[in-house]
């Protein structure tokens, strides 16, 4: 057996060399070489690796890990991440919203989530976190029309930097990067431990099990999420607690209206079924329903809804009862009466720049060609797309229709009308629609319509949101 003693840190070390005794960055987690054995207060965080005859912990508990070891570690290789003077060249006066957001994930030592309405100014919010915590930045957006936001604004505040991009055919990581969180989760093992302060905009998605690593595989000691809707309908919300912090502010769309945001409303309008679709309807409920009871399933919750899925998938019975499924979906979606009510909801704000939300395609499609709309959906092409909301933000269109293309990260800032013909039970789908209208204007009067099939899962839903 070979001789080990105890050092004052309480680590047991091996006769090797004391240079030796040393933390590293490794592929996303931390190593700890030149130790035998860890004491109780260590052992929470590290495990032994016997591939490498070292132990391992994860990169985000650098900051809680490095405090007992700072003093008796011949070499600290983990921390790449420098200190960065960074002066913005844009005159900035922030909301006092937007300052006390600031405050408030300063307080809580530079890691926390901050929860603000579409509209009101989240990314200004983290022009002032990366100008504060002063260190190489990382930004994560879900789509690349945030990323080309994000890059314009970063390229206006520090003319001086290169600004990186990661994802959407580039990789190119500088000391202030912006990436895709597809991209950023590919290549964080070996990025993370470049970056001090990680920005995730729109951060309900990091806790998802793909994106998540993004946090993990980070030393990072500052974070900042931004979100308008911190709900998650897996139940992972309190994730965020972990990869990022506390949300350490709040506010709601109603407390900045006004002010930060136009005055808005949002008005319900119910329409009926006809007397043969509310007979289809209640037949495909039928049919779903005796499935669902002969299986001991319920809808209620998402591995309610996964297991459903499974089990269709495996006989007759339950194929048949996931059609009844989205034929009743369908009924109530894109019952004739809510063309009609959106008739006269057109007529009503003629000359209004209107968003129109469907859930499907083939709803947006029909609404285009019947209200010669232009219709956006994720098969419309880039250049299209641009140019369709160029024309709409110029007023050469009044109106546009979308299947859920613009429920998040597209600016629009002039809408003052949006209507829901159809969309998801989501509470955070109904934030991001209603966000699309809010940005302020001169005397502006935001209104939301949301058209409801009466005696249908629509009118539940509602309710209860």
């Amino acid at each position: 057996m070979s001789h080990r003693t105890k050092d004052t840190a309480g680590l047991y070390r091996t006769g090797r060399d004391e240079a030796e005794r040393q933390l590293r960055f490794d592929r996303g987690t931390l190593l700890l070489e030149g130790v035998a054995e860890l004491p109780a207060g260590l052992d929470a965080w590290f495990c032994y690796d016997p591939r490498v005859d070292a132990y391992r912990a994860p990169a985000h508990r650098y900051s809680e890990i490095i405090g007992p070891l700072k003093g008796e570690l011949a070499r600290n290789k983990a921390p790449r991440y420098q200190r960065r003077e960074l002066a913005c060249a844009l005159a900035m006066t922030p909301y006092p919203h937007q300052q006390e957001a600031l405050a408030a994930w300063q307080a809580a030592k530079g890691r926390g989530v901050v929860v603000l309405p579409t509209g009101a100014g989240k990314t200004l919010v983290g022009l002032l976190a990366l100008c504060w915590a002063r260190r190489d930045g990382l930004i994560m957006v879900p789509t690349l029309d945030l990323m080309q936001q994000w890059y314009a604004l970063l390229r206006a505040a520090f003319p001086d930097q290169e600004i990186g991009l990661i994802g959407g055919g580039y990789h190119e990581p500088q000391p202030l990067t912006i990436a895709t969180y597809d991209s950023a989760a590919r290549h964080i093992e070996r990025l993370g431990d470049r970056f001090g302060l990680l920005i995730f905009d729109e951060a309900h998605h990091l806790p998802s099990e793909f994106y998540r690593v993004i946090a993990e595989f980070s030393l990072a000691p500052y974070r900042l999420g931004l979100t308008a809707t911190p709900e998650r309908s897996d139940g992972k919300d309190a994730d965020l607690l972990e990869l990022i912090g506390p949300i350490v502010y709040r506010k709601r769309p109603e407390q900045l209206a006004g002010d930060v945001l136009a005055e808005f409303q949002v008005r319900p309008v119910h329409v009926d079924l006809s007397p043969a679709e509310r007979i289809a309807y209640q037949q495909a409920l039928d049919e779903r329903n005796a499935f669902l009871q002969a299986n001991r399933l319920g809808l209620s919750t998402l591995d309610g809804w996964n297991r459903f899925v499974m089990l269709s998938a495996r006989s007759v019975e339950g194929r048949r009862a996931m059609r009844a499924h989205r034929d009743a979906r369908r009924i109530a979606h894109a019952t004739p009466a809510k063309l009609r009510a959106l008739g006269m909801i057109l007529a009503n704000h003629r000359g209004a720049k209107t968003v129109i939300f469907t859930e499907d395609n083939a709803t947006a499609y029909e609404v285009s060609q019947r209200f010669l709309i232009p219709c956006l959906t994720h098969q419309t092409v880039i250049k299209e797309r641009q140019d369709m909301l160029d024309r709409f933000k110029s007023g050469a269109y009044a109106a546009i229709v979308t299947s859920n293309v613009l429920n998040e990260g597209v600016d629009v800032p002039d809408a003052s009308v949006g209507v829901i013909l159809s969309g998801s039970a989501s509470a955070r789908e109904f934030v991001q629609r209603l966000g699309r209208i809010l940005r302020r204007g001169d005397g502006k009067q935001a209104v939301l319509y949301e058209v409801i099939a009466r005696e249908t899962r629509e009118e539940r839903v509602a309710d209860r949101r």
